[in-house]
């Protein structure tokens, strides 16, 4: 592995591709968003102009894109990764997407010639930044083991879960949890603030007991002080959701809080708040309470 193309440079992406850089890659970028490849070029990345200009000659393609449609159309589309790259590249798809599509890539893939990955991420921006993210990959064992050294440079657990599809449904069940943390941080600072109790000197107590976790430690204080500047969109984590749901349908299993923390999660979006960071939720709490905001 020694030349990375990387599609989808948005809020994870670009710094993921930052840190490739950084570990020695010769990293090419192409994103749709004008200027998007600005920040990439200026670490030492390239710029690519279109998919084939940023697939040609690349020993694997990474895609942070926003959904299955995208993912599609980017990788499986007549003007598409497949389409331009060579045999024997290594796609890995780093997006959240419906298993189905991590299939279907897969599939697809293997008929070209060529190896696919899915491995989405967890951890946020700051854990991208910091190339501490926590990565899941579904696919072979030999496709796993040629993008180590490029998940190396991303995060620090890295877990091969099982075949093809397998990361996104991890990915799903990772959405479902900290959803759910989300929520409950948020109704906990409006408990404690409508009860007169100081809320940060509460999630500092919380932090230190059982209730402690990493989202308690990287959004509470942000939630606190109502500062919803987008590490993670709302409309994206919606999407989300609505993966786990369809998936749980698909195993037939019940997700009673998962269903309820969709309905909520909806709800904010629907209030106005899809391109903040999820941990507006708070505000729907607040807005459920009668609270002003």
């Amino acid at each position: 592995m020694r030349t990375i193309g990387f599609i989808g440079l948005g809020v994870m992406g670009a710094p993921m591709a930052d840190n490739l850089v950084k570990a020695g890659f010769d990293v090419v970028g192409h994103t749709r968003r004008p200027g998007g490849t600005d920040r990439l070029v200026a670490a030492g990345g390239r710029h690519a102009g279109s998919i084939a200009e940023v697939t040609r000659g690349a020993d694997a393609v990474i895609t942070m894109l926003p959904d299955s449609p995208d993912v599609t159309a980017v990788v499986l589309g007549p003007d598409g990764v497949l389409a331009h790259s060579d045999p024997g590249t290594l796609i890995i798809d780093m997006s959240t997407v419906r298993p189905q599509t991590a299939r279907l890539v897969a599939t697809s893939a293997d008929a070209a010639g060529r190896e696919a990955l899915d491995a989405p991420v967890s951890g946020g921006e700051q854990g991208a930044i910091e190339g501490v993210l926590s990565i899941m990959a579904g696919g072979s064992a030999s496709a796993f083991d040629r993008a180590r050294p490029v998940f190396e440079a991303l995060g620090t657990t890295i877990v091969h879960v099982g075949p093809a599809g397998a990361g996104q449904l991890v990915k799903a069940a990772n959405q479902l949890v900290v959803a759910g943390a989300i929520e409950l941080v948020a109704e906990a600072i409006v408990l404690m603030e409508a009860s007169g109790v100081d809320p940060a000197l509460g999630l500092d107590v919380l932090g230190g007991g059982l209730a402690g976790s990493t989202v308690l430690t990287r959004k509470g204080t942000a939630m606190l002080e109502r500062r919803f500047k987008p590490g993670f969109r709302v409309d994206l984590h919606h999407k989300d959701l609505g993966i786990v749901l369809d998936a749980a349908r698909t195993a037939k299993v019940a997700l009673p809080v998962g269903e309820l923390v969709a309905q909520l999660m909806e709800a904010v979006r629907e209030l106005g708040n899809g391109h903040l960071d999820h941990g507006v939720l708070l505000r729907g709490v607040e807005h459920l309470s009668g609270l002003p905001r």
